[in-house]
């Protein structure tokens, strides 16, 4: 199922981390395609800020609903109405944070905070969303990864574990949610000129400029995928290149089952007396 440049009337579009970046410009488009709005974020004023902007622009309505999706009772609101609304047909699920240095230095409050948010919120929400979306049979689920999903950074280790559960987590939701009339995406996108980084341990600043997207280039390259029919979007990876590392792990997967190891491997059986080198 496309999100086509015509009206949805009526039909509401949820978008998570909605204040500001990426969260903001998916707010603006899906408007512009629409969709009425449910902006969410921790930050209200930059909420009902946005949500007054795109209603003057575009004569859409924008709800806010302020939540920290690491709170219980926050997060269960927004699962709420993901679940039991029957006008909501699309979730953004945006919202996540970043954390990047040696793991042995990183403060484990911190990075428990981050795996709360980028993978636990997360599902939750696209739990919610599949439940919700399915009893419709139709709609379209946005799960936000990263880049560094698959080109990891020797500081990116508890960041980049949660965009891969993000990518591995969408593939096999695409699978189950076939022939339901639910589309699911993963969005990948890699650095992006927005306060993302900011705090994260990883400044904007250190990044060189020819790796660096636009925010509102990347979020049009989302819809431009999503209207394609992809379930995976990297914005400045070519089609082809993806497309073979998908037919590779598709030919490798099912060799990673089996019953009995790989011949290099014969030396090292149970029994063998040969110490490792």
């Amino acid at each position: 199922m496309e999100i086509p440049m015509s009206t949805h009337a009526g039909k509401i579009a949820v978008v998570t981390g909605a204040s500001g970046g990426m969260g903001a410009v998916f707010a603006q488009r899906l408007a512009d395609r629409g969709y009425d709005l449910l902006l969410v974020a921790r930050d209200k004023a930059r909420l009902e800020s946005l949500a007054a902007a795109i209603t003057a622009r575009t004569g859409r309505r924008a709800e806010v609903l302020v939540a920290d999706l690491t709170q219980d009772a926050e997060l269960a609101r927004v699962e709420e109405r993901l679940r039991t609304d029957t006008a909501v047909r699309v979730l953004i699920n945006n919202a996540g944070g970043g954390l990047f240095g040696p793991l042995a230095t990183i403060d484990p409050s911190a990075a428990s905070a981050l795996i709360e948010l980028n993978v636990t919120a997360f599902t939750k929400l696209a739990a919610a969303a599949a439940a919700g979306l399915g009893a419709q049979g139709d709609g379209v689920i946005v799960n936000v990864s990263s880049a560094l999903a698959v080109g990891v950074l020797p500081i990116s280790a508890v960041y980049s574990g949660t965009k891969a559960y993000v990518l591995s987590f969408t593939q096999a939701l695409a699978k189950e949610l076939a022939g339901t009339g639910v589309r699911v995406q993963t969005f990948m996108p890699g650095a992006t000129g927005t306060g993302f980084w900011n705090g994260s341990g990883l400044e904007l600043a250190d990044i060189p400029d020819g790796l660096v997207m636009s925010v509102t280039d990347a979020v049009d390259a989302a819809f431009a995928g999503l209207d394609a029919g992809e379930t995976v979007t990297v914005p400045s990876l070519p089609d082809s290149d993806w497309s073979k590392l998908r037919a590779d792990m598709q030919t490798l997967a099912p060799r990673f089952s089996g019953s009995e190891p790989a011949a290099r491997y014969s030396d090292r059986r149970t029994g063998d007396t040969q110490q490792p080198k």
